[in-house]
């Protein structure tokens, strides 16, 4: 199981040179035939796909599963550990809102969820959506959403059963659950209930899957539904959510650096949204209302890490901004609500993060304090207003999740569940840690580490090492159960927190995109290097494992640094950077320019992308073993970048490695839909660390 040379032909795709040029650079891809010209058509029927292309993702499957067949038994082995670990009856817990408790919850034996409720306190359980059922008949289905009207009588749920997350809004009566509208089509799971709960605002996706318009749908009227909101630049995303105290709804237009929010009457949606601040290149903010002003949270003023200003509701303009929490370089304010007599906001310092929680009347403070090295907070707005009762979630790489009701007042801390283990976990087994990583320009790189006390850190040791590094997101040093299946079998389990994320503020963030993308490679890379030298491993120990933007990162790396990893799991990685942001017709590519530049109208930018972009920049040498997950219906991370990235990687490899594609031909971004099918795919990427580590 240990052998790493292929055990079966693999598929050699076919060359058929495409040439393009741009700023009077000449381009040649052998692959882009992969690329389906009717791809919009194969997102809503994946049968739309084209014969030879089918053909030749079939081909790399099959391969993938030759190669991988001395592995069954261990997949399946790592599969029942992982469902095993999964408390199949679990439930949430309940969120009261009014007359009634609203919680998620599984049966056993189920893939997908109920949403429940009961009367506040206790009594009998209305089920109102069954995930189980409605997903009959359907190889992927996932819900996105689900809300209850105000008055609680009507129930709104988005559903996607292609992948493609093209989701279908469906309005049901609560206690018939008989449909009382017709459904909305093409919605992206972002939905809002009007105060009169009769108008439900909905964004609306085009053709290219950008959502462009937001509109009223009025239940049971005839005729159109009425246009609030259109978006003509493609370049920006639209959401729609409301304020704590449901008095207004929140119409958001941002792409990853910019945003605009407009205030729009909760009583009278039909209105035209106000704008609190206008768009402006590089402001980005947020809101809630409190008792007649606005509470916002902004970077304005050279705030990098933000900054809390208020304003009245009735005229929010800029001019009208009074601080009351200032800017504090390195202390980066993630999040705000605001409840009838308590400022509650999320923020992260040194890495790690801290809920503070402000009263309203004389400003005094105070922050809820955790004890553990690394750790991840999770905040919980709920459904009310007038509360004391603040909930959030605590977990570390050892303890499991936590869940907590937080009296604001009284400063009581009531722990509600915790994440339940029925195979067994006992956290004093298990040792995580936090290390500081020396990048080449003199950062230090966070990252967190788990694993078990009794594995020798002599160096010989596998180690998995995570990585993103995009958009400002931060990974989370939090529990995971299936992490136990490779760290019970000797693994090191590692996250670096590389420049991209937001882990050490915003600059972090800045500092690791556009032009200075090459430091999230560069910053992985120490990470690596670093845990070596320290004995956690060694060189050529590591298996590098990273998704979506992470997927660049794994191309990267594997590019700059092919002898310091043994393998490289990239999930539906986004390998063809520079083919994606050359084509403006793709979904995401217009609003992706701020995050990587924009090659059409920058030749710098194009230089830029060029020089990393991982397709683009394969060459002849020995590369580590690599396995690439990708979805058919994927609209964010098309099915054809993995595809070409491995056909080229095939081409020029000169080792003896395994390179292997595996094509989810029923589902997109995400994967499997299911809760247990989501397992299988976890236990093939683990199935493959295993095989080629020698640790199967």
């Amino acid at each position: 199981m240990n052998e790493t040379a292929p055990l079966a032909c693999a598929p050699c795709a076919e060359r058929r040179p495409s040439r393009s040029a741009h700023h009077g650079i000449e381009r040649e891809d052998d692959y882009a035939w992969l690329r389906a010209d009717n791809w919009q058509a194969v997102m809503r029927d994946p049968d739309a796909l084209p014969a030879d292309i089918r053909a030749h993702l079939e081909a790399e499957n099959a391969y993938t599963g030759a190669v991988m067949a001395d592995t069954e038994s261990l997949q399946e082995a790592l599969f029942a550990e992982m469902k095993g670990r999964i408390k199949e009856d679990d439930s949430s817990v309940p969120a009261p809102d009014g007359a009634f408790d609203y919680y998620a919850r599984y049966v056993v034996g189920g893939q997908h969820p109920l949403y429940c409720r009961q009367p506040r306190g206790g009594g009998e359980e209305e089920i109102l959506v069954d995930g189980n059922t409605l997903a009959e008949g359907h190889a992927y289905f996932h819900i996105a959403n689900v809300a209850h009207s105000p008055d609680h009588k009507l129930i709104a749920y988005a559903v996607d059963t292609k992948g493609s997350e093209f989701y279908t809004v469906k309005i049901v009566d609560a206690e018939t659950h008989a449909e009382v509208d017709s459904s909305i089509a093409d919605n992206n799971g972002s939905f809002q209930w009007a105060a009169d709960s009769k108008t439900l605002l909905y964004i609306w996706l085009d053709e290219e899957h950008r959502p462009r318009k937001l509109f009223a749908h009025g239940i049971g009227l005839e005729g159109d539904d009425h246009l609030i909101h259109e978006q003509a630049d493609p370049g920006y995303f639209l959401e729609i959510g409301t304020t704590q105290d449901n008095k207004y709804l929140l119409l958001g237009v941002h792409d990853h650096e910019t945003s605009e929010v407009s205030l729009i009457d909760a009583h009278d949606p039909c209105t035209r949204p106000r704008v609190i601040a206008p768009r402006k290149a590089d402001h980005e903010y947020s809101a809630d209302h409190h008792d007649g002003r606005l509470v916002i949270l902004t970077n304005s003023d050279d705030a990098e890490d933000f900054r809390i200003v208020e304003a009245p509701a009735d005229d929010p303009s800029p001019q009208n901004w009074r601080e009351i929490e200032p800017h504090r370089p390195g202390r980066l304010i993630l999040d705000i609500v605001a409840y009838k007599d308590f400022l509650v906001r999320l923020e992260r310092e040194n890495g790690l993060p801290r809920i503070v929680v402000r009263r309203f009347a004389d400003g005094e403070e105070h922050a809820i304090a955790f004890d553990e090295e690394a750790y991840a907070l999770g905040l919980s707005h709920g459904y009310e207003y007038d509360t004391n009762t603040l909930r959030f979630t605590y977990a570390s790489m050892t303890t499991p999740t936590q869940t907590f009701d937080y009296d604001m007042d009284t400063r009581k801390r009531v722990l509600r569940k915790t994440q339940e283990v029925p195979s067994g976990h006992d956290p004093s087994l298990y040792v995580t840690r936090r290390v500081m990583a020396p990048a080449e320009d003199g950062e230090t790189v966070p990252v967190t580490l788990l694993y078990r006390k009794e594995t020798k850190l002599d160096g010989s040791a596998p180690l998995l090492l995570y990585g993103y590094g995009a958009y400002g997101i931060t990974m989370p040093a939090g529990f995971s159960t299936n992490a136990l299946s490779l760290v019970d079998r000797g693994f090191v389990y590692a996250i670096a927190h590389v420049r991209g994320g937001k882990e050490k503020g915003y600059r972090w963030y800045k500092d690791g995109k556009r032009a200075k993308k090459v430091n999230t490679f560069t910053d992985f890379i120490a990470a690596g290097e670093y845990l070596a030298q320290q004995k956690f491993t060694s060189r050529g120990r590591i298996i590098a494992h990273g998704g979506s933007a992470g997927g660049m990162l794994m191309g990267a790396v594997a590019n700059l640094a092919p002898d310091l990893f043994l393998g490289i799991i990239a999930e539906v990685p986004f390998v063809d950077v520079l083919a994606t942001m050359l084509d403006d017709t793709l979904p995401l590519t217009p609003p992706e320019w701020p995050e990587w530049g924009n090659p059409i109208v920058s030749a710098d930018d194009y230089r830029t992308i060029a020089a990393y972009s991982p397709y683009d920049n394969v060459r002849a040498m020995g590369y580590p073993n690599i396995l690439a997950v990708a979805g058919l219906t994927d609209p964010r991370v098309t099915y054809w970048e993995p595809a070409k990235w491995i056909a080229k990687l095939r081409e020029h490899e000169t080792g003896e490695t395994l390179t292997l594609l595996r094509t989810n031909m029923e589902a997109g971004h995400a994967g499997a839909s299911g809760r247990f099918d989501r397992l299988k795919e976890v236990a093939l990427s683990y199935g493959f660390a295993l095989k080629v580590s020698g640790s199967a």
